[in-house]
């Protein structure tokens, strides 16, 4: 008898937990929603070109044959979709080139 009126308490928190991360999740989604109507529709392409960090605007340079982008303000370089995998084929016998390049087990 006691082990069931455990049991029920130990459901009912976790029926609480619930809850209350619906109520957060649904505060959240109504916040980003302000946000963004604040913004406006443009937001996400004034935000490409722009360092994610310090929202400097990126400088295109070349770096050992592959265009990367970079922070003037030295927050780090970031590369755009494909220019890892020209890395990566370059250096396949690095730690980069194992986890793009690694040989299929057979079965």
């Amino acid at each position: 008898m006691e082990d069931t009126k455990d049991r029920l308490g130990q459901r009912l928190q976790e029926r609480e937990k619930a809850e209350e991360d619906r109520f957060f999740a649904e505060k959240e989604r109504e916040a980003l929603a302000r946000l963004r109507q604040a913004q406006g529709p443009d937001a996400t392409k004034a935000a490409l070109g722009h360092c994610p960090r310090c929202g400097s605007t990126l400088d295109a340079i070349k770096l050992y044959g592959v265009d990367v982008l970079q922070c003037p303000a030295d927050c780090g370089h970031w590369l755009d979709k494909g220019e890892i995998e020209v890395i990566a084929k370059r250096e396949q016998d690095s730690w980069l080139g194992r986890v793009f390049y690694r040989p299929k087990l057979e079965e």
